[in-house]
């Protein structure tokens, strides 16, 4: 019984220890940063992709830990890209005129909407978000099935490209909400917004509505469990080894502490056994006659002989 309930506590031990790294594996990972995250969502746009039809934009089909953000993507040959524009694409308007560099003969146009996820990837302090952050961002559609690709740098000639939100919040009282854009350099500009709820850029990026706050930005409301994907990167490939590593010396130890205390039972098995062999043999074995039809043991032993207590004989 002894043994069953040690292998159990082991058992129970190992059980933990991987429910532990796979908890892990899904706690937010503070080191992300905007970069990771639009090469995490360029990964699940290329795959939204089958059979595409050019100019048709796609849905992606996001885990359950990015939920809140919505991904699409759009094929497009460059040259018509650059003679025809893209009249909507989501929220985005795109006018004749655009070119990448370096040049493509085919391109992807991916969008963003990070919803609830806005402030976390883009905080601003000292500005509130009146709409949520959307995103288009420019990569070679040569392979659709290529990752972890670098972004192309797409610029408007002619017309600047449109974003035209929706959904978005009132304004307080006094306040005067801006265009703001944030560039794949971390670089953020601020620009007037037309009475239509559109902003304007030149080129790619991340845009949204906001409106200076005299009180400290409020913190983003809890939002599903943040990104655990670790498809992408060199960095995010070393943290699944370093976590597989771990789980397995995990495992290692609990199987080396499971045959350790076996063999100690045993030896305490043994050694018990021993000392009652010793005791068995430290008893004078009696000899066993029959008397009538029954067998019992049988002292040897002489008896006392009569002696006279003087030596006076009548």
């Amino acid at each position: 019984m002894r043994v069953r309930s040690i292998f159990l506590a082991l058992f129970s031990l190992s059980l933990l220890l991987s429910i532990a790294f796979s908890s892990f594996q899904l706690l937010p990972d503070s080191g992300i940063s905007s970069s990771d995250l639009d090469a995490i969502l360029q990964d699940y746009a290329f795959k939204a992709f089958c059979n595409p039809k050019t100019g048709v934009p796609y849905d992606a089909k996001l885990p359950k830990n990015l939920s809140g953000i919505s991904v699409s993507a759009m094929r497009l040959k460059s040259s018509s890209l650059r003679k025809r524009g893209v009249q909507s694409y989501k929220e985005f308007q795109i006018p004749i005129g655009v070119v990448e560099q370096p040049s493509v003969e085919r391109l992807v146009l991916v969008y963003h909407n990070l919803g609830n996820w806005s402030e976390v990837f883009y905080p601003l302090p000292g500005y509130s978000y009146l709409a949520s952050v959307l995103g288009l961002l420019a990569y070679n559609g040569a392979n659709l099935s290529a990752s972890d690709l670098p972004e192309l740098d797409i610029r408007a000639s002619d017309k600047p490209i449109l974003i035209k939100f929706s959904n978005v919040k009132s304004a307080p009282s006094g306040s005067v909400p801006k265009c703001v854009y944030f560039d794949l350099h971390g670089s953020v500009q601020f620009d007037i917004l037309s009475p239509e709820n559109a902003c304007s850029t030149l080129q790619q990026g991340h845009f949204s509505i906001v409106v200076e706050s005299n009180a400290p930005a409020p913190a983003p409301a809890p939002a599903p469990e943040p990104v655990a994907v670790v498809e992408n990167g060199g960095n995010n490939k070393y943290k699944v080894w370093i976590i597989v590593g771990i789980v397995a010396g995990g495992l290692l130890l609990v199987i080396i502490l499971s045959l350790i205390a076996g063999r100690v039972i045993r030896i305490k098995k043994d050694m018990k056994i021993q000392q009652l062999e010793q005791v068995s043999e430290s008893y004078e074995n009696l000899k066993i006659t029959s008397i009538g039809s029954t067998k019992a043991p049988l002292a040897i032993g002489t008896r006392t002989k009569p002696i006279l207590e003087n030596n006076y004989v009548p």
